[in-house]
């Protein structure tokens, strides 16, 4: 028998739920936010953040805008028993942000945690014991009314440290950590053990928070089991319902929003997703979810580049380019077709107007995100990104016909390179393809004059010197055909015509791309040019010189 055997595993517990509300629902506001980033996503780390690196994240979350922060387990950790004293002896907890510090459910714990809490206005107290048949069973070797006991003697524990330092402002929250592998009924009798002791009011509520700490089922199992314990727990009024997921099955981020649905008021998490193992919700994918719903996160996640940085330095984790929202790669479009309708969408976007552009699910200005880096163009990229590319960057309004061209040209570039092309290689190329006005033939000058009809006079250096070349036609470019077939005896025809400016004011230049047929076959010409006629006949001449 393989040793990939998918028969030695069983599903996690699952709730009847029949009537379930949550899928008819939709979130309206934010929830509470909760970083444990300073705690569970420190844990997570191969070398735990040191106390700087700890005040350097910690000023970063209070400048997004988190109220609720948990620091630490002062009791279990000299670092953070350390941090927890400079952020209240130092006077850096602004009065509308709660620190939270976690604790097992042991009396001698409890009493240092509230020793490193000493002085502060207001902190949550987070205390909390595993719950589930593995841990009952294997780990402490307890019955339900054992392990049922530990919870309750736990919550009298926090209680009397509270009384023992009237002057603060306390919160307490329990944990039954493993709830989403401890039988749903079983669960709401240990929190029910839990509310008797500390007798929560809604002047005076506490948290009860639920934890998926290993993610066992898919996220609408963890909604249900979520509405399941508030339709079913007492003084639902008095409880602050909190969600924290972990990300074993990649779903932290899906559970905690079902669990929004479910009724959950709370949600724990850490900014980029860092925790154990694979991880904790992702509280900028949460709010950013939320913000593009058109729903105030009620964060600052204005500077996604900052977040970026300062959690890579203080985690020494690395941020993947794909991550969803603040990714290095995430607002860049390689696809040709996306390319082309994020283009279109965009030339049709007003400020004014709800946001409506193919493949962007938000403005990537919002971010921080400049325009010039959406577009990005490879071998897999068509004609629409390449003419985003030169319109963005340099002004030039490329017609459907000259990006069809100058796209397969960049496509082969783009192969032999291995890469991906920038704007300058992009524009070099187009360039050195179609602006080809100065050999064989150039314009040195030129004459027009009007007599019921456009006469001109153009001076040409050819390869066998100048040559003054004279034509009559209705408009200069007619003119200047004219004069060229009269001069070469061989005809050709204009196909197609266009020019635009180059930015504003009289200092712009003047961009000319013209499609012309010689002999049968067609040939595309652009130039530059401060004077718009000089323009459009070097265009003209550049399709020549190409022929």
């Amino acid at each position: 028998m393989s040793r990939f055997d998918h028969r030695r595993y069983r599903p996690g517990p699952v709730v009847n739920l029949p009537n379930r509300q949550w899928p008819n629902r939709t979130i309206r506001e934010a929830p509470i936010w909760a970083s444990v980033d300073l705690r569970d996503g420190n844990q997570a780390l191969h070398e735990p953040m040191n106390v700087e690196q700890k005040r350097r994240l910690w000023d970063l979350l209070v400048r997004l805008g988190f109220k609720e922060i948990e620091v630490g387990f002062p009791a279990a950790s000299q670092p953070d028993y350390d941090f927890v004293r400079w952020l209240i002896e130092e006077d850096r907890l602004p009065e509308d942000v709660t620190i939270q510090v976690l604790v097992q459910a042991r009396e001698d714990l409890i009493r240092r945690t509230y020793e490193a809490l000493a002085g502060v206005r207001q902190a949550i107290v987070h205390v909390y014991n595993s719950t589930s048949p593995v841990q009952r069973d294997w780990v402490f070797g307890q019955d339900r009314e054992g392990v049922k006991a530990i919870a309750r003697q736990g919550a009298e524990w926090v209680a009397q440290g509270a009384r023992d330092y009237p002057e603060t402002r306390w919160t307490f929250q329990y944990s039954p950590e493993s709830y989403t592998a401890t039988e749903p009924d079983y669960a709401i009798e240990v929190c029910e053990a839990v509310l008797d002791v500390w007798q929560p009011t809604p002047e005076r509520p506490c948290i009860i928070n639920l934890p998926a700490t290993v993610e066992v089922s898919s996220p609408n199992v963890f909604a249900d089991q979520v509405e399941h314990f508030a339709n079913h727990i007492s003084r639902r009024d008095a409880i602050v319902l909190s969600v924290h997921t972990h990300n074993d099955r990649g779903g932290a981020v899906a559970a905690a929003e079902l669990a929004l649905l479910a009724g959950a008021d709370r949600v724990e998490g850490t900014l980029l997703g860092n925790g154990e193992r694979t991880g904790n919700a992702d509280l900028l994918t949460l709010a950013m979810n939320l913000y593009s719903q058109g729903i105030d996160p009620k964060l600052d996640l204005s500077r996604p580049d900052e977040i970026v940085a300062v959690c890579t330095e203080c985690t020494g984790l690395p941020v993947h380019p794909r991550h969803p929202w603040v990714g290095e790669l995430v607002y860049m479009a390689y696809s040709g077709s996306h390319q082309d309708a994020i283009r279109k969408c965009l030339s049709r976007q007003t400020p004014d107007a709800p946001w409506n552009v193919a493949y962007l699910p938000i403005d990537p200005a919002d971010l921080g995100r400049n325009y010039q880096a959406v577009i990005r163009v490879n071998s897999q990229s068509g004609k629409g990104g390449v003419a985003f590319v030169l319109e963005q960057e340099f002004g030039l309004s490329l017609p459907r016909w000259l990006q069809v061209e100058l796209a397969a040209l960049v496509q082969r570039e783009s192969e032999t390179r291995g890469g991906v092309l920038d704007a300058a290689q992009i524009r070099a190329i187009f360039e050195r393809h179609f602006i080809v006005d100065q050999a064989p033939h150039r314009l040195l000058g030129y004459r027009l004059d009007r007599n019921g009809h456009d006469l001109i006079e153009a001076r040409i250096g050819t390869p066998d010197g100048e040559r003054m070349l004279h034509g009559q036609g209705q408009g200069a470019m007619a003119a200047f055909v004219d004069a060229w077939t009269r001069w070469s005896g061989r005809s050709l025809s204009v196909l197609d015509y266009q020019e635009h400016a180059i930015g504003e004011g009289t200092d712009a230049e003047a961009a000319a791309y013209v499609r012309v047929e010689i002999d049968g076959r067609a040939i595309t010409g652009a130039a530059i040019d401060r004077d718009t006629v000089a323009a459009s006949l070097r265009a003209l001449l550049s399709a020549l010189n190409r022929r």
